[in-house]
């Protein structure tokens, strides 16, 4: 049984965030249909890569990746007819995804501002997906996905390490704003669903990809707009210290985190002991981790790595506990013995590419897994199959035997919500949202899935954080002198209870059984076999609660080969591709900023703890779901994937370049700011050339179409820069802007805490603490109707005992003072 194919999605999005949004819907059963404009279909068609045979639009690789298991047909939305057959299938499908710039469908004359939405199409969950939101600032009404991730804080920060001479870069790829915005988007669509079956009301959903972006980074960004971390405007502001990142091997390259001691010792272990390690304190990455000693360690680390083969040392470094990973390219994930063994590469036949591996997902959902059951469609094939003539034009065809696929679930899958306990209520408190009413228990650590679980509590969930004095989170610990004051805590837990169990005692054990008895979903994030030593695995819940949807996060995932290993984000992003692809022209691969990739695994979590709830929502039975961290980061590069599969490419760094535009990079403007220009057609280069005051540029034989600036682009950078360096970036792209071309200015940590649309979307929200102070978070990145109340900070450790124990549980005062007393509830 696929998880969504009650469902039928209208698909008028024409970019790579709507169709990768439609793609993750349609891989799990929903029936996407995608309308596609006559004679040349959705752009995605014209963008590569393409596969042998040349730019035909169904060639292209990008297009077979985004639209799996999806339907075509063509509608012409400029004409009257076109217009009013989009009207009638409305009214037939449940959810509609579109990319447009704002306004839009306005602009084609169907109006689905929310409140006709409320009034036409009541049930109609709706999703926009957008640079920046419903009501972009005027500087920011054009934007590539260049634009976005350097509005977004990553940009700026991007290599690690970066030197201050070199323009950021453009991160992995693409499309990462893209990619990024559709799996947002896919969470809430199916938050929404979820909601609709008991309400039978639908919602209109605002995507932002700068906001999406800026969200990623609430770990650090969190603790910035709350005072207690410094905002400094250098490149380096979201750096750790240590020697960590990426070295020469023999065969390539390889990331290495050293951040404590145990990491150090290993090291010493792996290395024979060398003279050289003696020389430093033992605890020197916590407390004396100078730049001279990061500089000695890493000469000596870069000497002995150049002599090593990547697989081979990380295997051997893995095994005594360090954190020291492959950098893959595509190639390597083709051949990877773990991918193969969790089946994550696809074999798919299409009419006109042939067959070839297709990337597919990073979550193993055990009862109702994704699957590629059909290619990407050619332009207009289902027309036959979804239109029918009807006096007024055509109209959506239902075949008989999918009336019951409308989507009235009632209330079956409640046969197996848990039972409350005697005495207990066991109903979840609720403050509105899609996810009201829901519980969700949290065994996580550090970022990853603590970011899952936040993203289900800001959807309505209530959400139940694990915790003993016993095995408190570093990010309680680290640095502080207060548990219940950590800035790093503090950043990822907002709007979440706190109770204390110890779980290394069988007692403990026992007592956390009783509370996921009367809970929807398990999260956990914690080190490989951990759960099933401590008598937690899903056997044991589920024996207990058959519809518990049991969500285990893991570098490699729950299982294969290498699922012993262990790493933090950095590592993720250099297992699964995104680490290779970002760096200078030419050069080695110098990597994503440090802090990407643990809050888009925990995205891709919450998404699918949420497809496995509308299955249990019908079958009343939970399931497990495997997810890995380094699958998160290939899905992230598609494409890049889809290009070795057809054509044997594994792409060199390329900089800021973009193969299809141009100028398509960062500028140097002064007292150290840069602005990110993108230009994709002839028109914006002529607007460019105009505001450069050089019309006579945008006629150049050198420049006049893009395969000329393409030829020539070296050139082109060099005039766009020099023309740049004078001037302040915020006023150059504001100058830009009115000329209608892509700019922005590439925003730095001082910046973007001080970002006046963040603010006013009320992505920076204040909540208040148990002591009645206002702290500010960083909150959802979305914004829909009829959302969440999100009140509270952070909990304090066991903040919330009283309510678990004794409203969710039933257990009397006694009872709970003996648990206390016996160090259960420590």
């Amino acid at each position: 049984m696929s998880a969504l194919k009650p469902f039928r999605v209208l698909e008028l999005s024409e970019g790579v965030a709507g169709e990768y949004c439609g793609k993750l819907l349609s891989d799990f059963g929903a029936d996407l249909i995608k309308i596609e404009a006559p004679g040349r279909g959705s752009p995605t068609r014209r963008l590569g890569p393409f596969a042998a045979g040349g730019a035909d639009p169904e060639r292209s690789g990008l297009f077979a990746y985004l639209n799996t298991n999806k339907r075509s047909i063509v509608l012409d939305l400029s004409t009257a007819a076109g217009i009013e057959t989009l009207a009638g299938l409305l009214g037939d499908v449940d959810v509609v995804i579109d990319d447009h710039a704002p306004g839009w469908l306005q602009r084609i004359g169907l109006d689905l501002c929310p409140g006709r939405l409320r009034q036409t199409w009541p049930r109609l969950v709706l999703c926009s997906i957008t640079p920046f939101g419903q009501s972009p600032p005027e500087d920011r009404l054009h934007a590539e996905d260049l634009n976005v991730f350097h509005s977004s804080g990553w940009g700026y920060h991007t290599p690690s390490g970066a030197d201050e001479r070199l323009p950021p870069l453009k991160g992995p790829g693409r499309f990462l704003p893209s990619y990024e915005a559709g799996l947002e988007a896919a969470m809430c669509i199916v938050a929404a669903l979820y909601e609709r079956e008991a309400s039978d009301q639908g919602r209109f959903i605002d995507i932002s990809k700068h906001q999406v972006l800026a969200s990623r980074l609430d770990y650090v960004l969190g603790q910035m707009v709350a005072g207690d971390m410094d905002v400094r405007a250098d490149r380096t502001a979201l750096e750790l210290s240590g020697p960590a990142g990426i070295f020469r091997c023999r065969d390539g390259y390889a990331y290495i985190w050293l951040s404590a001691p145990a990491h150090w010792q290993a090291l010493g272990q792996l290395l024979g002991e060398p003279a050289w390690m003696k020389a430093f304190p033992e605890r020197w990455l916590e407390r004396d981790c100078t730049a001279e000693r990061v500089t000695e360690c890493r000469r000596h680390i870069s000497a002995w790595l150049a002599t090593q083969q990547k697989e081979t040392v990380s295997a051997a470094a893995q095994k005594l506990g360090l954190t020291l990973v492959a950098v893959n390219d595509a190639r390597d994930l083709q051949a990877s013995p773990q991918y193969r063994h969790r089946g994550f590469f696809a074999n798919v036949k299409h009419p006109v590419i042939g067959t070839a591996s297709y990337p597919t997902v990073p979550y193993k959902l055990g009862v109702t897994p994704a699957r590629i059951v059909a290619p990407a469609p050619l332009l207009g094939q289902h027309d036959d199959d979804v239109l029918v003539p009807s006096p007024s034009g055509r109209r959506w065809r239902v075949a008989p035997d999918e009336g019951a696929a409308e989507s009235k679930f009632s209330d079956i899958g409640n046969a197996l919500t848990p039972t409350p306990l005697p005495g207990g209520e066991g109903k979840a408190q609720s403050r509105g949202g899609p996810l009201a009413g829901l519980r969700v228990v949290e065994l996580t650590k550090v970022w990853a899935g603590p970011y899952a679980g936040k993203l289900l509590a800001f959807l309505g969930a209530e959400v139940i954080r694990i915790e003993s004095l016993g095995s408190l989170d570093i990010t309680r610990t680290y640095g502080v002198a207060d548990i219940n004051e950590a800035p790093g805590f503090q950043a990822v837990n907002p709007q979440k209870l706190s109770v204390q169990i110890d779980v290394k005692i069988p007692e403990g054990v026992a007592l956390l059984l009783d509370l996921l008895r009367n809970s929807d979903i398990l999260i956990e994030n914690l080190r490989p076999g951990a759960v099933e030593r401590l008598g937690l695995g899903f056997d044991v819940v589920k024996a207990v609660n058959p519809g518990i949807v049991y969500v285990a996060m893991g570098m490699w995932g729950n299982n294969g080969p290498l699922s012993y290993q262990s790493g933090y984000a950095p590592c993720f992003a250099a297992l699964g591709g995104v680490s290779a692809r970002v760096g200078y022209e030419g050069g080695a691969p110098a990597g994503m900023n440090v802090r990407y990739a643990d809050s888009t695994f925990g995205t891709a979590a919450a998404y699918a703890a949420l497809v496995a709830l509308m299955h249990r929502r019908r079958a009343g039975i939970g399931q497990f779901i495997d997810v890995s961290a380094v699958e998160t980061m290939s899905s992230m590069i598609g494409d890049t994937i889809m290009d070795f599969a057809l054509n044997g490419a594994v792409p060199e760094c390329d900089g800021n370049r973009h193969p299809d535009m141009a100028p398509h990079g960062l500028y140097a403007c002064q007292a150290g700011e840069w602005i990110s220009i993108a230009v994709a057609s002839d028109r914006a280069w002529s607007a460019l050339a105009l505001a450069m005051g050089r019309p006579e540029l945008a006629g150049d034989a050198r420049f006049k179409h893009h395969a000329d600036r393409k030829v020539h682009e070296t050139e082109l950078d060099r005039l766009v820069g020099d023309w740049a360096a004078p001037r302040h970036a915020g006023e150059l792209a504001a100058e830009l802007q009115r000329r209608g071309v892509a700019a922005a200015r590439s925003q730095n940590s001082v910046d973007l805490v001080s970002d006046p649309q963040l603010w006013a979307e009320g992505v920076f929200k204040q909540v208040g603490d148990r002591s009645e102070r206002s702290r500010t978070i960083v909150g959802p990145s979305w914004t829909m109707s009829r959302s969440a109340a999100i009140t509270d900070a952070a909990p304090r450790l066991g903040e919330h005992n009283a309510y678990v124990f004794g409203e969710i549980l039933g257990l009397s005062d006694e009872a709970q003072r003996k648990l206390a007393e016996a160090g259960i509830t420590r």
